[in-house]
């Protein structure tokens, strides 16, 4: 007998649509240092869930800095429950740089305008739509689904998910996976392929903050322990390095799969590998790996002095860094030799690399949901350069995919738009993200 599965109704897909606009004229604006209030759209989503009959319970550690959780009960009591978590902040946008106004959510020639538009308002509104969906027509999942629409992703996640993950445990009870961002949306390295990467690792964040110290004094004078210069040498050092290549199981995974698509034969267990070369022979579908077969920092800030002719007595930089899973080690080593002895190195944030298993029963359903849609679309696994709430949520044990489905058109540069001007959805691929998640979430 042909399975028999009801399809999301119009409703759905046009409250998807309605609500990404909507959530984004809702200025959820994350500049960093607690500069943020997300609770207009906390309150939001609330009200919604509220409305379909789904109790939210909204959590704050700081006034303003508002997250949503709420249960959505399964059919089989006995099976582990799923979170379906994603934030409800954005970066910041400059008006004068964007066609449209970045917090209008002008829905113009079929596309839905806006910050947040795929950073990840889209996402918030899909689920938001879906579970509306089933209560309009008495549908239950088969395990317990929990949504968490979190603050503060955008920069510590200390009000966000580490705040629940810490303090509110019990909400995620049962949980065993979760999925949110960055993952199952349609990359096209030439017209005629269309390749869905599914996320099933992260690096690790490794920001840090370097302090150069030296003797202060004129600046006319010769000065040997200069901190400028030692900083502007330890940070030199730093970005010029060539990290070393360290292949995760799911970077092989990616190059593997990747390589069969392109008819390259490859064995990525070869002690002879040449990545590098074989990344040349993926073409444009490398941008897919090449920045997940190393560890990374790159110099970003620099802070020293406050006069011309004044030597200052420290100064202070800050590194973006990236650790693969199994290579904290190494960056923490390559880090001491490359800051030397000047200077000084230490955390200013870090989370856990992550990876999760792409052989595993849940990674096949997410590739048979996406499959099931677009049969012409290949979907491949692939380790995240960044990084999402999931890195929280693992200290409760919860395995982590970025699977936000869209198909989205070949002329439609989706990584560009990730915090770039001019962010914008197709509704084409609203709809088609609300139809996979549905179907995904209901049988997971």
């Amino acid at each position: 007998m042909a399975e028999q599965v009801r399809e999301p109704d119009a409703t759905a897909l046009d409250e998807a649509v309605a609500f990404t606009s909507e959530l984004i004229r809702l200025d959820t604006t994350n500049r960093g240092g607690g500069d943020c209030r997300e609770r207009p759209a906390a309150e939001y989503v609330a009200e919604r869930l509220a409305a379909a009959g789904i109790e939210p319970t909204l959590l704050e550690r700081t006034a303003g800095r508002t997250n949503v959780v709420a249960r959505v009960p399964g059919t089989d009591p006995g099976a582990p429950a799923l979170l379906v978590h994603g934030h409800l902040d954005v970066v910041p946008a400059d008006p004068a740089e964007w066609t449209v106004h970045p917090f209008s959510g002008e829905v113009r020639d079929g596309l839905v305008w806006g910050r947040g538009a795929v950073d990840m308002k889209n996402m918030d509104a899909m689920v938001l739509a879906v579970v509306r969906s089933w209560a309009r027509q008495g549908v239950r999942p088969r395990r317990d689904i929990v949504l968490a629409y979190t603050a503060d992703e955008e920069d510590s996640a200390d009000d966000g998910s580490g705040f629940l993950a810490d303090r509110h445990a019990a909400l995620f009870e049962g949980c065993t996976e979760g999925i949110s961002e960055s993952g199952a949306y349609s990359f096209h390295p030439d017209p005629r392929t269309r390749i869905y990467p599914i996320a099933a690792g992260e690096r690790g964040t490794a920001w840090l903050r370097l302090t150069a110290r030296g003797r202060a004094g004129h600046g006319s004078k010769v000065n040997t322990a200069n901190a400028v210069t030692r900083l502007a040498a330890a940070v030199a050092r730093i970005g010029a390095h060539t990290w070393p290549v360290r292949l995760t199981t799911t970077v092989r995974a990616a190059l593997t799969e990747l390589a069969a698509l392109y008819g390259v034969e490859v064995d990525t267990h070869a002690p002879d590998l040449d990545v590098d070369r074989l990344l040349d022979k993926l073409g444009p579908a490398a941008a897919l790996v090449g920045a997940t077969v190393r560890n990374s920092a790159n110099p970003t800030m620099l802070e020293a002095g406050y006069k011309v002719n004044v030597v200052p007595g420290t100064a202070v930089a800050y590194v973006d860094g990236r650790m693969l899973p199994g290579g904290e080690e190494e960056f923490t080593e390559t880090m001491d030799r490359l800051t030397g002895p000047d200077v000084e190195w230490e955390f200013h944030h870090r989370e856990v690399p992550l990876e999760s298993p792409v052989d595993s029963p849940t990674f096949a359903k997410l590739r048979a949901a996406v499959e099931r849609f677009d049969p012409a679309g290949h979907v491949v696994p692939f380790t995240m350069s960044g990084g999402t709430d999931a890195k929280q949520f693992s200290r409760l044990g919860i395995t982590g995919y970025g699977f936000s489905p869209l198909r989205l058109p070949p002329d439609l540069d989706y990584g560009a738009l990730f915090h770039g001007v001019d962010e914008r959805v197709p509704v084409d691929a609203l709809h088609f993200g609300v139809r996979v998640l549905d179907h995904y979430l209901k049988t997971a």
